[in-house]
C-alpha cells in the first residue's frame, strides 16, 4: 500500500476500494479461519480479551513467583495419580523440587516462598497408595 490517497476523494470510499481491489486479486483466500465461525463472537464483550488472549498464547502470568511455583506443584501433585510409573513420578518430583529451590534462592519480591522441597519416598509412598485403592 504505497499510493497515497487522491486528492477530493473520501478516506472511507478510498479504503473500502483498496480492500475491493484486493479481495478481487485473491489476497484474502488464503487467510487462516477462512470460512468459518468467529471464536468468541457470542461470548459477552470482555474489554481485556486481548491482554488475556496474550498471556495465554505467550503463557505468561502475573502471580509473583512464590504463589506461581506454589500453583505449579499443587497442578502437578494432582497429576501424579495419572503417571504409569514409579520412576515418572521420581522424576516429576525431582524436577518440581528443582524449581522449589530456584525460588526459594531467587525470589525476593512479592510474598515469601514456605513451600519446602518435597520428600520423594513419601510422594511416592502415597502414589503407590493411590494406585492401590483404585
Amino acid at each position: 500500500m504505497t499510493q497515497r490517497k487522491p486528492p477530493g476523494k473520501k478516506w472511507e470510499s478510498w479504503v473500502e476500494e483498496q480492500i475491493q481491489d484486493a479481495g478481487n486479486e485473491g489476497e484474502f483466500d488464503d487467510l487462516e479461519g477462512k470460512g468459518q465461525p468467529i471464536a468468541g463472537l457470542d461470548a459477552p464483550y470482555d474489554p481485556l480479551w486481548w491482554i488475556k488472549k496474550l498471556m495465554a498464547r505467550e503463557n505468561l502470568s502475573v502471580l509473583p513467583p512464590a504463589l506461581e511455583v506454589r500453583a505449579k506443584v499443587e497442578r502437578a501433585l494432582e497429576a501424579l495419580a495419572r503417571l504409569p510409573s514409579e520412576k515418572q513420578v521420581r522424576d516429576l518430583v525431582a524436577a518440581l523440587n528443582a524449581e522449589i529451590g530456584r525460588a526459594n534462592r531467587t525470589t525476593i519480591a512479592g510474598p515469601p516462598t514456605s513451600l519446602a522441597p518435597l520428600q520423594i519416598d513419601v510422594v511416592v509412598a502415597e502414589w503407590k497408595r493411590r494406585r492401590t485403592d483404585v
